[in-house]
C-alpha cells in the first residue's frame, strides 16, 4: 500500500512509542476474560506497563484518550453476542489512521502473471481433512512483528518461503530475512507502493528469491525501517525455483492447496485490529491492503474458519493468529475493491477488482515451489 509523507512522519512517532524499531517479542498481557472480570476497568498506566510502552509526555494525554475509548469499544463488543472477542494489544492506543502503517501490500502483481489452472473436477472438498494446521507439522516459524513499517508483504513472502523450503527438503524449518526483501527487492512498477516500508508484493520477493536466494534472519536482522542492501557481504542459505498463483476467488482451489501443499500467501482487508480470539465474522470491507499467511482451516463451536498468521507480534490476536469465518464453496460473500491503486495493483492501476471471501481472503493467493537449501538446485529440480 502506498504511504504518504504524513504517514512517514507518523511512522517515526510510532517507533518511539514502541520503544524500538526491531520486532517486538511476545508480551504478557491481560486476556479479555481477565478484563471482563474487572468489568473492563484498567488504567492507562497499567496498560503501558503491560506492553512496556513509553509515550512521550506530549503524547500521553492523547494516547490515554484513545486507549479509554478502545476499552469501552472492547467492553461493548464482548458483552454482545459475537463469535469472536476483542482484546488488548500493544496497538490499542493507535488511531485508525495509524493502523494503516501496519499494512503495505499489493495482493496482485498484475494480471499478466500466470495462474495455476486447478481442475475443479479433481477437487473433492469432502475428501479433504476436516481441519488443517501446518504449525503441528513443525514447518511454521514463530510469529514475528513488522512494527510500524509497511513490510507485511516481505513477512508474508518470507514465512511461506520458510515453510515450503522445509517441506520440499525435509529439513528443519529455518528463519530467513524479511529485511533483505525490504532493503533489496526493487519495485519498479510501484506495485502496492514504492517498495520497502512503503509497500510491495510478495511476488517481487519470490522473484528476488529465485535470482538471489535468501539470507538467514540471524545474518540479516529485521530493523523495521528501510536500509541499504547488504547482500554483497552476505551469503544466501536457501532459495526457490518458482512460485504458483491460484485462481482468483476460488474457494475449492484455496482449500485444496492449503490442505495438500502447505501454507499459502494470501491477501486481506485487515480491519480487525482489536481481534483477540474466536471466529472473526465482523465487517472488514473489500479494500485489500494487507499480506498474511494461510496456515490451515478448521471449525470452532460449529463455525468454519480459515486459520491466518499475521505479522503484528504474538501479543496481538490469538497468539499472533486470527480465525476468519469460512462460509463454504459457492457461499462466500463477494464485493469490489474500488481503490486498487491504494495497494492492490501495479501501474497502470485498474479502476476496480472483484474480491471474494470474508475480508477478501479468496481474492489472491500463491505459494513458492522448488525450495532448496545451501547448494544451488540442479536442473532436475
Amino acid at each position: 500500500m502506498r504511504q504518504s509523507g504524513l504517514v512517514l512522519v507518523l511512522l517515526v512517532g510510532f517507533l518511539s512509542l514502541l520503544g524500538k524499531s526491531a520486532p517486538i517479542g511476545q508480551q504478557e498481557k491481560m486476556r479479555w476474560r481477565e478484563l471482563a472480570a474487572l468489568d473492563y476497568k484498567l488504567s492507562f498506566d497499567k496498560y503501558i506497563r503491560m506492553f512496556d510502552k513509553k509515550p512521550a509526555s506530549q503524547e500521553y494525554a492523547k494516547r490515554k484518550e484513545i486507549f479509554l475509548h478502545a476499552l469501552n469499544e472492547i467492553k461493548a463488543h464482548n458483552n454482545a453476542n459475537h463469535s469472536w472477542k476483542m482484546g488488548l494489544s500493544e496497538y490499542t492506543d493507535f488511531l485508525p489512521s495509524e493502523w494503516k502503517t501496519m499494512v503495505g501490500y499489493d495482493k496482485n502483481a498484475g494480471d499478466k502473471l500466470p495462474r495455476v489452472e486447478v481442475d475443479r473436477r479433481q477437487v473433492d472438498i469432502a475428501a479433504l481433512p476436516k481441519s488443517v494446521d501446518w504449525r503441528l507439522k513443525g514447518v511454521v516459524t514463530p510469529v514475528k512483528n513488522q512494527g510500524s513499517c509497511g513490510s507485511c508483504w516481505a513477512f508474508s513472502a518470507t514465512e511461506v518461503l520458510e515453510s515450503h523450503v522445509a517441506l520440499n527438503t525435509g529439513l528443519a524449518v529455518q528463519e530467513y530475512a524479511p529485511q533483505e526483501f525490504v532493503d533489496c527487492a526493487a519495485n519498479p512498477k510501484d506495485c502496492g507502493g514504492t517498495g520497502g516500508c512503503q509497500g510491495s508484493t510478495q511476488w517481487i520477493a519470490f522473484n528476488y528469491s529465485i535470482t538471489h536466494g535468501m539470507i538467514s534472519a540471524a545474518d540479516y536482522p529485521y530493523k523495521g525501517s528501510d536500509g541499504a542492501c547488504r547482500v554483497d557481504s552476505l551469503s544466501a542459505v536457501a532459495g526457490i525455483t518458482g512460485y504458483e498463483r491460484l485462481p482468483a476467488n476460488d474457494y475449492a482451489a484455496l482449500m485444496h492447496t492449503v490442505a495438500t501443499k502447505g501454507p499459502i500467501a494470501v491477501s486481506v482487508a485487515a480491519s480487525w485490529g482489536m481481534y483477540e480470539e474466536g471466529v472473526f465474522d465482523g465487517e472488514c470491507g473489500t479494500t485489500i491492503d494487507h499480506a498474511v499467511v494461510l496456515v490451515g482451516y478448521g471449525t470452532e463451536n460449529g463455525v468454519d474458519y480459515w486459520l491466518v498468521r499475521n505479522s503484528w507480534g504474538a501479543s496481538w490476536g490469538d497468539g499472533g493468529y486470527i480465525k476468519i469465518r469460512r462460509f463454504g464453496d459457492g457461499k462466500e460473500p463477494c464485493g469490489e475493491d474500488t481503490r486498487p491503486g491504494e495497494g492492490t495493483e501495479c501501474k497502470p492501476y485498474p479502476k476496480l477488482e472483484k474480491v471474494c471471501g470474508l475480508c477478501g481472503i479468496l481474492s489472491d493467493s500463491s505459494y513458492p515451489t522448488g525450495g532448496y537449501t545451501k547448494k544451488m538446485p540442479t536442473a532436475s529440480m
